[in-house]
């Protein structure tokens, strides 16, 4: 769990870094360029593509593991639109909570204790 813990900080940080340098160089403009590139159907539009396929799966994940609750679903669009940001800080903070139980950490402690 250690090691887990400490790729979703590298992932967290790295990708953080990351996004102020091109924010502070081209702005927050990111969905024209973003849907733009999908459009185009170019490599980078699939790429795009795959990567918005994972977020909404993430979205799915974390409003179903809160059971769709208005939390959850809350949680679920932050996931979309905050990305691996997101969840890594998500993901550490839980595995923290559930004392390193990784059934508890993927399916939440009601599945988890069912």
């Amino acid at each position: 769990m250690t090691l887990f813990r400490i790729f979703l900080v590298l992932i967290f940080t790295s990708i953080a870094a990351y996004t102020s340098i091109v924010t502070a160089r081209y702005g927050l403009d990111i969905l024209p360029i973003f849907f733009g590139d999908i459009g185009s159907l170019t490599w980078p539009g699939q790429f795009n593509l795959d990567f918005f396929c994972f977020l909404l799966l993430s979205g799915f994940w974390l409003a179903w593991r809160h059971h769709f609750s208005p939390a959850g679903l809350v949680l679920g669009i932050m996931g979309v639109f905050g990305g691996a940001p997101l969840l890594s800080a998500y993901l550490l903070i839980m595995s923290f909570k559930v004392n390193g139980d990784v059934k508890a950490l993927l399916l939440g402690d009601i599945r988890a204790n069912s």
